[in-house]
């Protein structure tokens, strides 16, 4: 059984991409705008909350890395919260966007690692190292949307992010506005088991409850796992 794959569009594809954050640098430079945050604030908040409620700063701190950051601004938001600089990384595929996070954290006098990585580049993925924590928000989205092989990608990066976690511990978390909790169960249900549910907001219509947004948190399939709730 599998997921019915969505259509193409130009939000999977790499010059959307950098045509859109060479105008959000441009609005950086010129206005100090950091642009728009995927999903919006409340989504990316809700997610750092969550991570300080179950994981707060360890005193090891954990390693985390951003996929598709964009911005940058959910790494500079855990470091606000006291996560060290040194073990928070972020990766996108577009140079510009990895511009803007980069004059966005330096003008923050905050010492967060951007870099430009492609997903679908498993040998360059794995100079990453491992990472205690691995979140996403809408890149898994936007591969979705590649106009070309896009059940290829999705399958390159799920095996991208099984190898970036360090154990059956670490953590794997996404939100998706294009797929449901159902639909992301059975696409990861080969290398991710389900730990939790981040509670989003819910809507109502002809007597069907739904949300805007979904937010899982996975762990490695290595064995079985009980489902928790958070």
């Amino acid at each position: 059984m599998s997921v019915d794959e969505l259509d193409g569009s130009e939000l999977g594809t790499i010059e959307y991409w950098e045509s859109s954050y060479r105008r959000e640098v441009e609005n950086y430079k010129n206005h100090g705008d950091v642009g728009e945050i995927w999903f919006d604030e409340d989504s990316q908040l809700r997610i750092i909350g969550w991570i300080m409620k179950q994981v707060g700063i360890a005193e090891c701190a954990p390693r985390v890395l951003d996929v598709g950051c964009g911005n940058g601004m959910f790494l500079i938001e855990l470091a606000r919260e006291g996560f060290s600089y040194s073990q928070l990384v972020g990766v996108d595929y577009s140079p510009k966007a990895i511009e803007l996070a980069s004059n966005i954290a330096k003008d923050q006098s905050l010492d967060i690692t951007y870099s430009v990585v492609d997903l679908m580049d498993a040998e360059k993925c794995k100079f990453l190292g491992s990472f205690h924590i691995v979140h996403d928000k809408g890149t898994y989205d936007a591969i979705s949307l590649c106009p070309n092989d896009p059940k290829e990608k999705r399958a390159q990066y799920l095996s991208t992010v099984e190898q970036l976690l360090c154990d059956k511990d670490s953590l794997f978390i996404i939100t998706s506005c294009n797929w449901t909790e159902d639909e992301l169960l059975l696409s990861f249900a080969d290398k991710f088991v389900k730990f939790c549910t981040i509670p989003t907001p819910t809507f109502k219509f002809g007597g069907k409850v739904g949300s805007v947004v979904t937010s899982i948190v996975f762990k490695k399939r290595l064995r079985f796992e009980e489902i928790n709730t958070c």
